[in-house]
């Protein structure tokens, strides 16, 4: 893969605004842990609701992931607050993907088994994600040292970062699509559903493609990383919604499989 740009991050980091001083951009991830809250506790009163105990995980993680962009985006001092923020963002994801399982009651749900899985698996991929994060940052081993220079290829830094929050987002939406469709033979959610897709793909789209242009525009007072922050906060909260919208008891009952309340 030599002659490919796959793995490099050179033009990943020069069209993406990473750190930059942006107190729009702290008060943002401010609401946006304070608009967390407010859903575990509302979920928390979902006593019945399939995966209640999962979901909270998941907005638990957002909760985190707010908390270092508050650092990574306002550029306050903190020990590595990107990487922290990166691989937080991994694990995070991946407990949403699990979520996506966790409607279909292959195991109880809100059980020590199931969420010790989840925490498990999770704090596994944040570990080796980490790992390979803050080595190839500070040399601890020197293993990934030909990434700081030349084109900045590191294929494991690359696909962990790039390409697996995809693949979870991917994973998330058709394991709901299926679940919605052809269990509960519903669309309504589906509605809410894509919402979130679309506004989650909003806020990408602002932080890699239109943000060095708002950054320019404005000298570098403004850029995609406040609008970032603001779409995948509504994309969290329409998350939610899709999440409450069919965990109402009134679903009607399979016939055979599990149960869906």
């Amino acid at each position: 893969m030599g002659s490919t740009q796959f793995g490099n991050f050179n033009n990943f980091c020069r069209d993406s605004t990473l750190p930059v001083c942006n107190v729009c951009s702290i008060l943002i991830a401010f609401i946006a842990i304070l608009v967390t809250i407010f859903l575990i506790l509302r979920a928390e009163r979902k006593q019945a609701a399939v995966g209640r105990r999962e979901f909270q995980l998941f907005l638990l993680g957002y909760i985190v992931i707010s908390i270092c962009e508050i650092f990574t985006v306002g550029g306050l001092p903190m020990d590595s607050p990107l990487q922290q923020r990166v691989v937080l963002a991994i694990a995070t994801l991946w407990i949403l993907m699990l979520n996506g399982i966790v409607g279909f009651q292959l195991l109880d749900d809100g059980t020590p088994l199931s969420l010790g899985l989840i925490l498990g698996s999770a704090l596994a991929l944040f570990i080796g994600t980490g790992y390979i994060a803050l080595d190839t940052a500070f040399s601890y081993s020197g293993h990934f040292d030909s990434s700081l220079a030349g084109q900045n290829r590191n294929i494991g830094l690359y696909v962990l970062y790039q390409l697996a929050p995809l693949l979870f987002l991917a994973g998330f939406f058709i394991l709901e699509a299926v679940l919605v469709l052809r269990v509960l033979g519903e669309k309504k959610p589906m509605l809410y559903l894509l919402a979130a897709a679309l506004l989650f793909a909003i806020g990408q789209i602002f932080q890699y493609v239109i943000s060095t242009h708002i950054c320019s525009g404005t000298n570098g007072k403004i850029n995609g990383a406040l609008f970032e922050t603001l779409f995948t906060l509504l994309a969290v909260v329409m998350t939610w919604v899709f999440w409450s919208s069919i965990t109402e008891d009134d679903w009607p009952m399979p016939v055979t499989g599990g149960t869906y309340t």
